[in-house]
This record gives structure tokens, C-alpha cells and sequence, in this order.
């Protein structure tokens, strides 16, 4: 193992203060080292019946992910948080209109699971590094790192699909939410069992110290 990449997760199983800093800077940082996509080992869980339907009708497309902003200051907040995170995400996408259509998906998405915005984009940092067709040694995919078995489980078995955008943010949120519930709300232990690496700090850890990043007023 890269000798970078061990001190790496050694800062991270011991809670290094200076992890959002040192770590998550900058995408150049993950590219400079080659480190694949952050995806664990996973391993496709036993559903019961009425888990696998619930979870498959979460994932059901509903149409295009158009933000509902039914007050004025709903989209003056709106209208903010956008700003600010599309100037944080220049760093990673470097055209204003994939940006857009990211961020509206990932807002509309978050928003649809109960999810946080900055927990989403911090898990996505970590995962990916905002790379849409990134696929992990354990064969994950897209921002998310979405494991195919998954579109098995609960989709309609089209892989190739986690590649689109509103997709894969989708099947990555109900994921996760899905991942809460069963840690009855603990989010550290939900962190390490949507990576696979259940119990063990690094993950958790990184995916914490690079919410802090994103963290907004409206979140």
C-alpha cells in the first residue's frame, strides 16, 4: 500500500484534527496519489419482502429533479447554498452548467431521502471526487459508488444506468437513508456499512471531516 495512502488512514482511524484540511483539499491531491474510488468491500445484504418493495419503489424515477421552492425566501436560500457550493465544486467541475445540473439533482435528491446536502457532498468527495463514471477495485460506480447488485435488488437490473446522473444520486441516497434506518439513526455506524467497512473509523471519519467543508446555513 502507498506509503501516503497509509498515513492517510491512519490520521483517519485516529480522528486527525487536521483531516479536512490536510486529507480533502483538493481533488489534485486524490488524482497525485492514484487512489481509486473509496467503495469497500460491500457485501449484497438479505432483504425481507417489504424492505426490498419499499426501497424499490423509493428508487422509482418520478420525472426531472426541479427543486421545490414554494416561498420567496425557500428560493433565496435556495438561490445561496447554490452559489456557494458551485464555487466550491469548481475545483472538480469546471463547467458552470454540469455544475448546475449536478448540484439542482444532488439538492432535489438529498432533500427527497431526508438526507443533509452537506453529508451528501461530503460522501461524495470522499467516494468519488465528484468523478461521474468513477468505478472502484470492487466494481462501484458512479458519484456515489453504487454497487451494481444493487440495481438487482431493488432496480430493474440495468447497470449501466448508474452512470446517469439523477440515477445514481438516487439509488445512493435511498441507499444511505436505508443505512441510517437500520443503525437506528447512529450515523457512524450507517457511514461504515454503506462502504462496508462497518465498525471502522477511517471512513466514517473522512466522510465527517469533509461534510464540515459544506456545511451551510441551510442544509
Amino acid at each position: 500500500m502507498n506509503l501516503q495512502r497509509r498515513k492517510f488512514l491512519r490520521q483517519a482511524q485516529q480522528g486527525g484534527a487536521g483531516l479536512a484540511v490536510g486529507v480533502f483539499a483538493s481533488a489534485t491531491w486524490m488524482a497525485a496519489l492514484h487512489l481509486p474510488a473509496q467503495a469497500g468491500n460491500q457485501a449484497e445484504e438479505e432483504l425481507s419482502d417489504s424492505v426490498r418493495t419499499a426501497l424499490s419503489q423509493a428508487v422509482q424515477q418520478s420525472g426531472p429533479p426541479v427543486p421545490v421552492l414554494p416561498t420567496p425566501r425557500d428560493q433565496e436560500e435556495f438561490n445561496a447554498w447554490l452559489a456557494i457550493a458551485s464555487h466550491r465544486l469548481r475545483q472538480w467541475m469546471s463547467h458552470a452548467d454540469d455544475r448546475q445540473e449536478f448540484l439542482h439533482t444532488l439538492w432535489y435528491e438529498a432533500r427527497r431521502a431526508g438526507l443533509s446536502l452537506s453529508l451528501v457532498l461530503g460522501l461524495i468527495e470522499v467516494e468519488s471526487a465528484f468523478r461521474k463514471y468513477a468505478i472502484s477495485s470492487a466494481g462501484a460506480r458512479g458519484f456515489m459508488q453504487v454497487m451494481p447488485f444493487w440495481t438487482r435488488s431493488i432496480g430493474d437490473g440495468n447497470e449501466s444506468t448508474l452512470f446517469h446522473t439523477q440515477t445514481q444520486l438516487r439509488f445512493g441516497c435511498v441507499i444511505l437513508r436505508h443505512m441510517l434506518a437500520r443503525e437506528n439513526g447512529n450515523l457512524f455506524l450507517a457511514l461504515g456499512r454503506y462502504n462496508g467497512s462497518r465498525g471502522q473509523a477511517a471512513y466514517p471519519n473522512a466522510v465527517l471531516a469533509a461534510q464540515k467543508k459544506w456545511l451551510q446555513s441551510v442544509d
